[in-house]
C-alpha cells in the first residue's frame, strides 16, 4: 500500500492507510457462515468518511494458495498491489475474503461464503456492480465463481489461473479437501468448478494474464477458454507472457482489471 498504515487495535480489527487517493480504512469482519455455522472472515476497505448510501462499485480480490484475506490488503507484489490501487483510485469498496483460507480453491463452502459476503455487503452499502479478481488459486477461484454465479459478477480478471480442474494436477491434497473428494470420486464436482466447460456463462467482461513458463498453474486451459469465447463472438482480453513464470507484473495486473472495468462502463453506457 502507498503511504503509512497505522494499526489502531492490537487484534488488527481496523487499520487506516494514508494513500494517494486519500485516507482509507480496512476493517476485519467476522461473520457466521450459513453453510456450516463456522466463523469466517473478510477484510473490507473503504474511503474515510464513506457514505454508505452513495452508490459505488466493489472489487473483490481472491488470495492465492497458502495465503489468507490479508494478502491482497498488505502484500506489495504486483498482482496484489494493482487491484488495491485501482479500488483506492476509483473509490470502490475493496473486499478480500478468506474464502476458507489457506487452501480454498473455491470449493462448495468457499463458494457459499463468497455468495454470503456479497449479499451482506450489498445489504450494508449501496453497491452498483461487483468485480472479481484473483491471482493463482484466486484466479482459478475467480473463473470458477464467475461461471457458477454470473448474475453476481459485472466483470472478472484472473491472473495465472486454471480453468479446468479435471486436468489440473497440482495441489491435489488441498483441492480434494476443498471439493469434498478426489476427482476420480467426484468428477461432476470438478467439472462443475471448471470454467472451461461453461463458456456460455461468461457474458460479462473477462480478462486474464497468463505465463508460458508457468508450471504451478499452466495456462493452457485458460487459453482454450479464451479461444472458445472468441469463437462465440465474445471479447476476451489476454496478456500472455511466453517467457514468464508463475506471476503477473503490476502493469499487467492493473491492465486487465482496468480493461474489465472499462468494458463494463462501455456496456452500461449503451443501456
Amino acid at each position: 500500500m502507498q503511504g503509512q498504515c497505522l494499526l489502531v487495535t492490537p487484534l488488527v480489527l481496523l487499520f487506516v492507510c494514508t494513500a494517494a487517493a486519500g485516507e482509507w480504512s480496512f476493517e476485519d469482519v467476522a461473520f457466521t457462515a450459513r453453510c456450516d455455522g463456522t466463523e469466517q472472515r473478510y477484510v473490507i476497505g473503504f474511503p474515510e468518511g464513506l457514505d454508505a448510501n452513495v452508490p459505488r462499485d466493489a472489487l473483490i480480490a481472491l488470495h492465492g494458495h497458502g495465503s489468507d484475506r490479508w494478502q491482497f490488503v498488505k502484500d506489495e507484489r504486483g498482482e496484489c498491489k494493482a487491484p488495491r490501487d485501482i479500488a483506492m483510485a476509483r473509490n470502490m469498496l475493496f473486499i478480500s475474503p478468506d474464502y476458507r483460507a489457506k487452501t480454498s480453491w473455491m470449493g462448495p463452502k468457499a463458494e457459499a461464503d463468497l455468495v454470503q459476503i456479497i449479499e451482506e455487503v450489498r445489504g450494508k452499502y449501496s453497491i452498483n456492480r461487483v468485480f472479481l479478481c484473483g491471482g493463482s488459486m484466486g484466479a482459478a477461484g475467480t473463473l470458477t465463481f464467475t461461471a457458477l454465479h454470473p448474475e453476481l459478477i459485472a466483470g472478472a480478471a484472473a491472473m495465472n489461473g486454471t480453468a479446468n480442474h479435471l486436468e489440473y494436477e497440482n495441489y491435489q491434497d488441498a483441492i480434494r479437501e476443498s471439493f469434498g473428494g478426489a476427482k476420480a470420486e467426484l468428477p461432476e464436482e470438478y467439472k462443475k468448478r471448471s470454467a472451461e466447460y461453461w463458456p456460455e456463462r461468461f457474458t460479462m467482461p473477462l480478462a486474464m494474464s497468463l505465463s508460458g513458463q508457468d508450471t504451478s498453474v499452466p495456462p493452457q486451459s485458460s487459453l482454450r477458454l479464451a479461444d472458445v469465447l472468441r469463437k462465440m463472438g465474445r471479447e476476451v482480453f489476454i496478456i500472455y507472457r511466453e517467457e514468464q513464470g508463475h506471476f503477473s507484473t503490476y502493469e499487467d495486473s492493473r491492465a486487465i482489471i482496468e480493461h474489465v472495468i472499462a468494458q463494463a462502463d462501455a456496456i452500461a453506457e449503451k443501456k
